[in-house]
């Protein structure tokens, strides 16, 4: 995507809020991977598939500096509740101030620690996800979490074209794109779900947990 396309973009899809922005801006100025970010695009993506989906309770593996949780809560119900999982406790401190200074702080839960084990002792069932943890072990992630999600609900998982690294031989080696090339090839041969890969910024796929699970003759 050039400059010019990402500019049109930004300028004819919806603003990004102003708390949003200085998220933004703070992310990059104060960490050091700042890009990781969802930022504008993405952000609005992920509360319109909110919107869409309406689900009442999600679950987001990496937090990062809370942007894309606080985008997911910005398309909630006052009934729904989003639970954010950073492993990293050194993204504690600044996560949370942002996270609690949101407009939407009271339908976000932010837990420091490995989803992986954490979220199913919750005892909640979630309608959607969002997977953007360590790429290395995604397979791993999806299949601790997949039986906690309802039949028919979603898991977005970012990141999946990797900077194209997915389709580069220079890249062989290189245990996170081993990692989303294991999930992606994992997830396309996994008859318990349906799977579409978008080239959003990085990748996104979208993957829906079938009603029933389908068998192979």
């Amino acid at each position: 995507m050039t400059d010019e396309i990402a500019r049109y973009l930004h300028d004819h899809i919806e603003p990004e809020p102003d708390y949003l922005y200085r998220l933004w801006r703070a992310t990059n100025v104060e960490t050091i991977h700042g890009r990781m970010a969802s930022g504008h695009l993405q952000g609005r993506l992920l509360k319109m598939f909110v919107e869409m989906i309406r689900p009442k309770t999600i679950l987001e593996v990496g937090t990062f500096s809370g942007y894309s949780a606080i985008c997911m809560a910005e398309g909630l119900s006052d009934d729904g509740h989003l639970h954010t999982f950073e492993i990293n406790d050194e993204m504690e401190d600044f996560a949370r101030k942002w996270i609690g200074g949101s407009p939407v702080s009271d339908r976000i839960t932010l837990h420091i620690g490995d989803a992986n084990v954490l979220a199913p002792q919750l005892g909640v069932i979630f309608d959607m996800a969002f997977l953007d943890g360590d790429k290395r072990t995604y397979v791993e992630t999806y299949e601790n979490l997949l039986p906690i999600i309802r039949q028919g609900g979603f898991i977005l998982a970012d990141n999946t074209l990797w900077d194209g690294h997915v389709i580069d031989p220079v890249y062989d080696h290189d245990h996170q794109t081993q990692g989303i090339r294991r999930f992606n090839d994992h997830v396309v041969g996994d008859n318990r779900v349906e799977v579409v890969i978008l080239p959003l910024r990085d990748g996104l796929t979208i993957i829906r947990k079938n009603d029933t699970e389908r068998h192979e003759d």
